[in-house]
């Protein structure tokens, strides 16, 4: 896995010591637009909680465990600008070589094709160099711009998971599962 990937406009990496700062503004910033779909975005993290955040998930990533990434817009010069948003392969099987990515975007960075460019790059990236046989985005029924995030980047419905779950806010909901399968065609 490689802990840097680069596309035409992003650069997404492992979280780094020293990360917190940018992660904790971004949260900060986006935390009322991801309430709705996210457990986590409830409560404000401090900047030290983020900053230990990104030590854990570099220690996951390191043992294979949970594959965070964060995404920053290319600058000028080819390196890391603006951090846009955090993604990654998370409820990894090994054995069946099954990859879920999640994302979410920072405030201000929509409409922009990010999250489809970058969830475009880990589902290449875990079909090439992990060997994926399934890959497979999961969103909140109602959550359309996230379904068009997944079609945009070629995955394909299979199936809406009626009351399968709760919403942050504890109302029953239903899932959308989106997925990408080697070796069977995909529809279209």
């Amino acid at each position: 896995m490689p802990s840097r990937i680069e596309t035409e406009r992003l650069i997404l990496r492992c979280p780094q010591p020293g990360d917190g700062p940018v992660l904790h503004e971004a949260e900060h910033e986006t935390l009322a637009e991801l309430r709705p779909w996210m457990p986590w975005a409830h409560m404000p993290h401090s900047p030290d909680e983020a900053e230990a955040y990104c030590r854990r998930m570099q220690a996951k990533f390191l043992l294979r465990d949970d594959l965070v990434m964060f995404a920053f817009e290319r600058d000028a010069g080819g390196g890391e600008g603006r951090f846009v948003a955090g993604c990654g392969m998370h409820r990894i099987d090994w054995d069946v070589r099954r990859f879920e990515i999640g994302y979410w975007r920072r405030a201000g960075c929509g409409g922009r094709g990010y999250v489809t460019e970058l969830t475009a790059a880990l589902a290449r990236m875990a079909f090439d160099r992990l060997d994926a046989r399934r890959v497979e985005l999961r969103m909140d029924n109602t959550n359309v711009a996230s379904w068009k995030v997944a079609e945009r980047a070629g995955f394909t419905l299979e199936a809406v998971l009626r009351g399968d779950s709760l919403t942050p806010g504890g109302a029953v909901r239903s899932t959308r599962v989106y997925a990408r399968v080697r070796g069977i065609e995909e529809p279209g």
